[in-house]
């Protein structure tokens, strides 16, 4: 079996202490799903780099609410951590953040480190891009379009030019 020793050319203290406290206070089993979805999971580095700031800022937010231990993490602090950040980000970043803790909690369930997700429920803020208006014709600009429109079928048009 993988373990964090087994990692690194590292020392285990040294892999323990790179890792946030809530991890490494649930284990080892913990600490390697948690590596593994950074290393494993998200390929791409920028979402990988931008995934880890989020992971870092919620448990650490976790951290300054008294949340010693990974397994009380429920679904109203993660819903009060989501509501904080509405008020100073902007929506997509916002979702964002609960994208990336939803998918950590995820792997956390698969590798059987958390019993249940509490980022599941956590509704975040709506957001819906528009590229623009759809332009609109006024009501003059409608009437000439329709009035230089020729409205008989072709068919109709050929039986009269073809007839004496």
């Amino acid at each position: 079996m993988i373990t964090l020793a087994t990692l690194a050319p590292v020392d285990r203290e040294t892999a323990r202490t790179a890792l946030p406290a809530l991890i490494t206070g649930a284990g080892d089993r913990a600490a390697l799903r948690f590596l593994e979805y950074f290393t494993v999971n998200i390929r791409n580095r920028n979402t990988r780099a931008a995934y880890g700031r989020a992971t870092a800022d919620f448990l650490s937010w976790c951290e300054g609410q008294g949340i010693g231990d990974l397994g009380r993490v429920q679904p109203v602090p993660v819903a009060a951590y989501i509501e904080l950040l509405q008020g100073r980000r902007s929506a997509p970043t916002v979702k964002q953040h609960l994208a990336c803790i939803r998918m950590l909690f995820d792997w956390l369930v698969i590798g059987q480190v958390m019993p249940t997700n509490p980022a599941h429920s956590v509704r975040g803020p709506r957001h819906s891009v528009s590229k623009g208006s759809t332009p609109a014709l006024s009501s003059e600009e409608a009437t000439e379009l329709l009035t230089g429109m020729d409205v008989q079928p072709s068919w109709v048009c050929a039986t009269a030019r073809s007839s004496p």
